[in-house]
């Protein structure tokens, strides 16, 4: 067998080296090694002083496409309110709404108001009516906040490219095109084409900077108008009570020139000086970044403890999905990502990714777990809609250290139709077998509105909605009447996380691959324990080497006897 062992702690974090593990020679073999990172003396005394995100379940919600209430095809506040149950008996205790202020898009990522919800969602009373439904259940609610960028479509753009005083210099100008070869271009691509970024605006006869397209033109944020502007706004919703923000595109704050367009020592000191006044309004607020980067530039947010409270681990998704459907690699939109295509050969990739956060300059609980978000393809339709395989990438997750994420439907294996636009990977969520699934009164849902789309762009709902009806057992509802569903899984696991010490950050964390496809995680602190065993082969394995002594089956529908079934799971844990 290979074993991989680390006793992963909060904070710091210090590598004491390789040495062997012992043999057991019942057991599948092949040849072995042992990593192991300990804790330091300081770590110790402050592990127990934790922030409550720590111990957070996020879920991920697609507002437009959660629950709709208003019978226009549109998910909207009053139906986030309706499901709030739904998300307490699934377990989660936090919420990640994507982009809910007015932006003339489908997807809001283009903001053309700052102090206003979206129209199309409801009404400033019916969202502070959630926030404060959602609080009545324990749930903590984070929004999406975009400062990189904004509309072009909104007022102070207008009047930048007018040449109004601010607002002249809100935005990033210059008179001319950089000539290709001169480095500009997309930050996460090696493209050298300038045109990418900069753009012509002919009112003011000047180009504009905007890395992601000319209808999301960059804020300056070198301008003290904009960054006072930016704090105002974060004050605005904390006071509404949300729980802090997911901040996108982090990296991008400062471009520096034609080749410092991303994490640049600027846009770290912004983040910084961000950080220090949402504290100011409210310490317990939290602010997760979207870096889609590799682990060691990921972690430089967290600025020596004063950026950021949490940047995702984009990694670790990536590295379950190579297990479990080889040569599945997905693009790194929007990011740099250089082990997103890489092959993966064994479960020793959890190990080295968890070894790799904690080696990091971010201590270990800085890094957020998830398997996809709203930019990938989602986890099911990579999979191929096998859900033993499902299964098995979130026991993957939920035995990972760190806060994990869910993307709305992952819970039921919700897939898409096809690749090839964003919108495929937000469809509605399937709550039954009724008609729209039962999201949606109206005739047809959002993601029919064809205008929305563009000219030319084809109705493909009707026949996906069709298939995945016809299956039965795609809905919420008929997943929460089987023990064994993926529904159910989550449910567990999500209870584990909760109630078990040792799936925290200060647990112990060890991966052990054997020779028949037989995978153990391992999580302990202070005597308690959770054994993960995966079986990633396509055939039934048998594990009676494997030492359980003095562990019960928490889950076991896929064990007989002492024979795992294909790509089936068991998780056994200690008394304590």
């Amino acid at each position: 067998m290979k074993a991989f062992t680390l006793s992963a702690l909060a904070l710091s974090l210090l590598l004491a080296g390789c040495k062997p593990a012992p043999t057991n020679s019942t057991e599948p073999n092949t040849t072995q090694a042992a990593t192991a990172v300990q804790q330091s003396a300081a770590t110790k005394e402050s592990a127990a002083a934790k922030d409550w995100w720590q111990d957070a379940v996020f879920y991920q919600i697609w507002p437009r496409s959660f629950y709709d209430t208003s019978g226009d095809g549109h998910g909207d506040f009053n139906g986030m309110t309706a499901k709030l149950p739904y998300l307490q008996e699934l377990g989660v205790n936090a919420l990640w709404l994507t982009p809910m202020f007015e932006a003339p898009s489908y997807h809001g990522y283009d903001f053309t108001e700052f102090y206003q919800v979206e129209s199309d969602y409801g009404t400033m009373a019916e969202f502070e009516a959630f926030i404060q439904a959602a609080d009545a259940k324990g749930m903590k609610v984070i929004l999406d906040l975009v400062i990189n960028h904004i509309s072009s479509e909104h007022d102070w753009f207008k009047r930048s490219a007018a040449g109004e005083v601010p607002y002249k210099d809100y935005f990033v100008w210059r008179d001319d095109m950089p000539p290709a070869g001169s480095g500009w271009g997309h930050a996460w691509s090696d493209n050298d084409k300038p045109e990418a970024v900069w753009h012509y605006n002919d009112t003011r006869k000047a180009y504009y900077y905007a890395a992601f397209g000319a209808s999301q033109p960059d804020l300056n944020l070198r301008h003290p108008d904009v960054v006072a502007e930016m704090e105002k706004m974060a004050k605005f919703w904390l006071d509404k009570g949300v729980a802090g923000f997911r901040l996108d595109a982090v990296r991008f704050a400062m471009e520096g020139g034609p080749d410092a367009q991303a994490d640049t020592d600027e846009t770290i000191a912004y983040w910084q000086d961000f950080n220090q006044y949402v504290k100011s309004v409210n310490p317990e607020a939290y602010l997760v970044g979207e870096a889609w980067v590799d682990i060691p530039v990921a972690a430089r947010y967290y600025g020596e403890g004063k950026g950021l409270d949490q940047g995702f681990d984009f990694e670790v998704g990536y590295k379950i999905l190579g297990l479990l459907q080889p040569n599945a690699g997905g693009e790194a939109q929007f990011g740099t990502m250089h082990s997103a295509q890489q092959q993966v050969a064994d479960a020793s990739v959890l190990q080295q990714n968890v070894q790799q956060r904690a080696e990091s300059e971010a201590p270990l609980h800085f890094f957020a777990p998830f398997l996809t978000n709203h930019d990938q393809e989602r986890i099911a339709y990579q999979l191929k809609q096998h859900d033993a395989k499902a299964k098995l990438a979130a026991a993957m997750l939920f035995s990972s250290p760190g806060t994990p994420y869910i993307y709305y439907g992952e819970e039921i294996g919700l897939t898409q139709d096809r690749s090839g636009h964003d919108v495929f990977k937000r469809a509605p969520m399937l709550w039954d077998n009724s008609k729209q699934a039962g999201f949606t009164q109206a005739d047809n849902s959002w993601v029919e509105q064809m205008h929305l789309f563009g000219k030319g762009f084809p109705n493909w709902y009707p026949d996906f909605l069709a298939k995945q009806l016809q299956a039965e057992d795609r809905s919420v509802a008929a997943q929460q009447a089987q023990p064994d569903s993926i529904w159910s899984l989550y449910k567990f696991l999500i209870a584990q996380k909760k109630q078990r010490p040792e799936l925290g950050t200060d647990g112990s964390y060890a991966v052990t691959q054997f020779a028949n496809g037989v995978v153990q995680i391992s999580r302990e602190l202070n005597g308690s324990k959770s054994l993960f065993i995966l079986n990633l082969s396509d055939s039934a394995q048998d594990i009676s080497a494997i030492n359980r002594k003095g562990l019960s089956a928490g889950w076991a529908f896929d064990l007989d006897g002492n024979t795992l079934a294909p790509f089936g799971l068991l998780l056994l844990q200690s008394a304590n």
